[in-house]
């Protein structure tokens, strides 16, 4: 019974090894994290309280499930602390600061400058013509 049971988790093992580090999964639990990214549990339960832009999901019985935008983030401070020799504050504002440019990147502009230097809400006019042709 116990060499059946050692050789299951052994396969196991051997399946979570060979299976590819990002699947189509949508939630990873923190042990898969880990093997996946090469962090310690207890690495990643505190880059949680310094970095708020990793937030697992966690469910009833606080049971961290990462998605994959989580483990990207954890990989991109590992890189940062390990590799590049940032420090955590350090490592803080370069995540911050990618963010603001991702944000930046993805928000559409929706005030444009006319020739004559005043401004132009570009969402209010899409609105006015809607009306005009509405009207006419």
């Amino acid at each position: 019974m116990v060499k059946a049971a050692k050789r299951t988790v052994k396969k196991a093992e051997e399946e979570a090894k060979s299976a590819p580090p990002f699947s189509d999964r949508l939630y990873y639990r923190i042990g898969e994290v880990s093997r996946i990214t090469g962090v310690k549990p207890h690495v990643l339960r505190y880059w949680e309280s310094e970095f708020r832009a990793i937030k697992p999901y966690k469910v009833g019985s606080l049971q961290r499930l990462y998605r994959k935008k989580d483990l990207d983030l954890i990989l991109k401070i590992k890189k940062l602390l390990y590799e590049d020799g940032f420090t955590i504050s350090g490592a803080k504002k370069k995540i911050r600061d990618m963010e603001k440019v991702r944000k930046g990147q993805m928000k559409l502009r929706l005030i444009e400058k006319k020739p004559n230097g005043k401004e132009k809400d570009w969402l209010s006019y899409v609105c006015e013509e809607a009306i005009r042709k509405l009207l006419d």
